[in-house]
């Protein structure tokens, strides 16, 4: 099989593998139709992060069963299932309180473990969930992104008349401005540095949008004093400026969500310290998209607006492409973000 190998020091290759093989009771054969690039994914590819090398990342995909272990009675060759990418051990304090994604003992596919920029992909029946009939392959390449903005909608206990403010109009942050605009947000506000994503979001969603690059905290907080009271902010960008911009612009006992991922350390002024206890901001903690019963409730909801026609993936889309289109087109990255989703397109090999 085709495999997408990422070498130490950034370099992509596209290798001939041998196909997995079932090695438990509870192994499923998947023929993988797309994989899509995380933005975790591009530290790991060109920072050296990973956690071996040679090593096949890919945690956002869907396919085909192909075959099942002995202990699998409820997938047939056929379905089409998505990853579910985190595997627990089930058997820790923190999993027995159904607390999955803080065990303490997980392996990762597409992570800890190789994953689906492949062909093929070998996963424990647990870690695939099985798409509906009227979900399509595509959507079920962006289960497991859009779970996460859903699982920090969830912790804030729902966005439904609250003035939701997203921070970071990437992937992650498109899902979740089309998610809150769906689930009965009263307003979404899109903040970015690019002007782009700021009138997708518009597009797809979002009801007001700032940029941040040329809007420093106190104009934002001016231009939208109508919204600040019964906020949901959610940062995704993964930057010490936007953590500390979430702090500066939210309301009165504003919820404050953080979903991004920093790199960097991230002091904060006294100014900025004094918002969270001067305006009792909440602050959420968001990390990835697990809940009971397993996989939790944010993937049955994922399906659910997918079937309802709530999430356009198309503007999303940057690259769809075969094994050496996609490598191409992760390597012409540099280490830089993606403009749009990249994705692996298997469905024509």
């Amino acid at each position: 099989m085709q495999s997408v190998v990422v070498h130490q020091g950034g370099t992509i290759t596209v290798e001939e593998k041998a196909n997995p093989v079932l090695s438990a009771p509870d192994d499923v054969l998947v023929r993988v139709a797309y994989s899509g690039l995380c933005g975790s994914d591009i530290p790991r590819i060109f920072a050296n992060s990973s956690h071996y090398y040679p090593i096949t990342l890919g945690h956002e995909f869907s396919g085909y069963v192909v075959s099942t272990g002995g202990e699998v009675h409820d997938l047939q060759e056929g379905d089409a299932v998505a990853c579910v990418p985190l595997l627990p051990c089930f058997q820790c304090e923190e999993c027995k309180k159904e607390a999955y994604s803080q065990c303490k003992h997980y392996q990762f596919i597409g992570s800890r473990r190789d994953g689906g920029h492949a062909e093929y992909v070998v996963a424990p029946r647990k870690n695939l969930f099985r798409l509906p009939e009227n979900a399509s392959l595509l959507q079920g390449a962006f289960l497991e992104p859009i779970t996460v903005g859903l699982h920090a909608l969830k912790l804030a206990g729902g966005c439904e008349g609250k003035e939701v403010v997203v921070i970071g109009a990437g992937t992650i942050g498109q899902l979740i401005i089309q998610a809150a605009s769906a689930l009965g947000a009263r307003s979404v506000t899109a903040i970015d540095i690019n002007p782009q994503r700021l009138a997708l979001a518009l597009e797809t969603g979002a009801s007001h949008s700032f940029n941040s690059a040329m809007l420093n905290a106190d104009e934002i907080r001016q231009q939208s004093q109508e919204r600040r009271f019964n906020q949901l902010i959610i940062e995704t960008a993964g930057t010490p400026q936007t953590v500390a911009l979430a702090l500066d612009i939210a309301g009165p006992k504003a919820q404050v969500a953080l979903v991004g991922t920093l790199h960097k350390d991230l002091t904060l002024n006294v100014t900025t310290f004094s918002h969270i206890l001067r305006k009792e901001l909440t602050l959420l903690g968001s990390w990835m998209n697990y809940s009971a019963p397993w996989p939790g409730s944010e993937w049955q909801l994922a399906t659910q607006l997918f079937a309802e026609q709530k999430i356009n993936l198309t503007p999303l889309i940057g690259c769809l492409g075969d094994p050496e289109e996609f490598a191409k087109e992760v390597t012409a990255l540099k280490g830089k973000p993606m403009a749009g989703k990249i994705l692996l397109d298997l469905t024509r090999s």
